[in-house]
């Protein structure tokens, strides 16, 4: 069980959430849409929208090198840092995730 404020369960395990085909799932923290993105056995919480026109993220998807990519111009964003990785200058919100033996839990950094 996480103890440090700013950590906030999600769910008891990941199978709990609903990552779809593109292994992306979508949870509600305190009234904020997060998403969270899939890859093999690790997690990354970032934002719902995509900080260039605003595209919904939950029908994104994830390409090998681990990017989430925008579906309405295709920009490239590192889960892990938000970095933009297809050079447009823009920068995705991200949030650690951990899965832990008790849950999943989000560290939303105000």
């Amino acid at each position: 069980m996480r103890s440090d404020s700013g950590w906030i369960k999600i769910a008891k395990h990941p199978d709990e959430l609903d990552f779809g085909n593109n292994q992306i799932a979508v949870v509600d923290v305190n009234g904020k849409k997060c998403c969270i993105g899939r890859q093999q056995d690790r997690f990354f919480g970032f934002a719902y929208q995509c900080p260039h026109a605003g595209a919904p993220l939950n029908n994104a998807f994830i390409d090998p090198l681990g990017n989430v990519v925008c579906p309405l111009h295709r920009y490239k964003f590192n889960m892990k840092s938000g970095f933009n990785t297809s050079g447009e200058g823009y920068h995705l919100r991200t949030w650690p995730v951990e899965w832990l033996e008790d849950g999943v839990y989000i560290y939303l950094i105000k």
